[in-house]
């Protein structure tokens, strides 16, 4: 494979991979949205259901370039394994909050992402500028979400 089409692979595989995640929390996900998560009650800064799909779509988008960049610059490395790690743990979301219907476990996984993510970033950042600037909207989504998790929890006690 030329190093162009190796660049191309590379890129097309993080971002699937990202992607991939993203599936597998939607399968949780989708089954509780129009039901359970519908009945429970929300803070009135509750975005709608609508804009969680494309702002992460951009996110996951955003996730798979970041990695791409560090893996040109590093390889298979440490920060690719954080990556790995912080990814898992957002699916893992999806089946804690939807698919287990547990705000409180939601919160719990929410908040080991959170420390994942900052790991991530940091590490990311200091492999690739971009791949750490790429991941600030990540974190900050993921600030307001655990936020909103734990409005959820506390007024579905």
């Amino acid at each position: 494979m030329s190093p162009v089409g190796r660049q191309a692979a590379g890129l097309a595989g993080f971002v699937g991979v990202s992607f991939l995640a993203a599936y597998v929390g939607a399968r949780a996900t989708m089954h509780s949205v129009d039901s359970w998560y519908a009945q429970l009650a929300r803070p009135p800064w509750s975005p709608p259901n609508w804009v969680f799909g494309p702002v992460w779509t951009v996110l996951y988008a955003s996730m798979g370039v970041a990695a791409w960049l560090v893996w040109r610059r590093e390889g298979w490395s440490g920060a690719i394994l954080l990556f790995a790690v912080q990814l898992a743990l957002n699916a893992a979301w999806s089946f804690a909050f939807f698919g287990w219907r547990s705000p409180l476990a939601g919160l719990v996984n929410i908040v080991l992402l959170w420390i994942a993510i900052g790991a991530t970033l940091l590490r990311f950042w200091q492999a690739n500028r971009l791949a750490g600037w790429l991941f600030v909207p990540y974190i900050a989504w993921v600030t307001f979400a655990a936020a909103l998790n734990f409005a959820i929890w506390r007024l579905n006690r």
